[in-house]
């Protein structure tokens, strides 16, 4: 049974006529009478008295036009409902983040997004990526901002920027004279990463997995304190671009770029894959676009709104 074949049988209730009711529904003659014998053939009832002229609607026929009805009428409104819900601009937007992106978008997030979406309650959160997708699959996160790909079924990420990976380095290390660093060559030594659980720290593995295992590495529990490590006890680590912000103007000078494609995350918005609220959605993402530099955002979004 199909909302199709409701409209069809309501419109034969009407017309009286196939050829009428054919018309009425924008389909041939025979495609209507087959989808028709269909559903009486499903309900193993007739539905219409075909041997009069004009046709005339069977005593069951006439009970099950009038819940068709019924159905198409709640159909619409349940239409109405999820457009409303797309569009909607009001309630609450719960939000994780993870903590190498947090700190370089939310400070002026929060002062355009109120400013924008008044009438959304906002809650941010800062979490670890495994705990951003927990919630998320548990429904208690609406959205979430981390690097990705996932590569989880249950998701649909959205990226929004590629961001270059740096290398923040003292000068007592022999690669401080180095313009650009390759990937593959980074040296473990004197190495400061992450704590375990941060993303950053993984895509720093992934930079170098071949001696991972024949070196030591030393972990810290956020980007500005690797940073103060390495300005009292040497070394270097890897930051994000949008971090630079954050770093005076002594700090700068131990800067270097890492040598593409290793040195790039991509940081999307995740959603489930039955999240609806469209215009939310591109709330959060037009927001992140006004804060991050142009030549970072994802070309697609530069040029189009995302649909779901």
């Amino acid at each position: 049974m199909t909302l199709q074949q409701l409209q069809y049988i309501i419109s034969l209730d009407n017309k009286k006529h196939f050829l009428n009711a054919a018309e009425q529904c924008g389909v041939t003659q025979p495609t209507l009478s087959t989808m028709i014998q269909k559903l009486e053939d499903e309900l193993d009832v007739k539905l219409f008295d075909r041997s009069k002229q004009p046709l005339v609607t069977t005593e069951i026929g006439r009970e099950v036009v009038a819940q068709a009805k019924v159905i198409l009428k709640n159909t619409e409104v349940l239409r109405e409902v999820i457009k409303n819900k797309r569009e909607c601009l009001e309630g609450r937007l719960n939000l994780g983040i993870i903590p190498t992106i947090a700190p370089c978008l939310l400070p002026k997030f929060l002062i355009e997004f109120r400013k924008n979406y008044p009438k959304i309650e906002l809650k941010i959160q800062e979490m670890k990526t495994s705990d951003i997708i927990y919630n998320l699959n548990q429904s208690k996160l609406d959205m979430g901002i981390l690097a990705t790909p996932l590569e989880n079924d249950d998701l649909l990420e959205i990226p929004i920027y590629y961001e270059n990976f740096l290398a923040y380095i003292s000068p007592k290390e022999d690669i401080y004279n180095e313009e650009i660093l390759s990937a593959n060559k980074m040296p473990l030594d004197n190495l400061w990463i992450l704590q375990e659980g941060h993303c950053l720290r993984n895509q720093v593995f992934n930079f170098c997995t071949d001696k991972m295992d024949k070196k030591p590495i030393y972990e810290a529990g956020s980007i500005d304190t690797l940073i103060k490590i390495i300005d009292r006890n040497g070394g270097y680590t890897v930051i994000p671009e949008l971090h630079l912000e954050f770093l005076n103007p002594e700090q700068l000078k131990n800067v270097r770029k890492i040598e593409k494609p290793q040195g790039v995350r991509e940081v999307s918005v995740v959603i489930t894959n039955d999240f609806i609220r469209e215009r939310l959605l591109n709330a959060v993402v037009d927001t992140v676009k006004s804060i991050v530099p142009n030549e970072m955002i994802d070309e697609r979004l530069k040029k189009f709104a995302i649909r779901l």
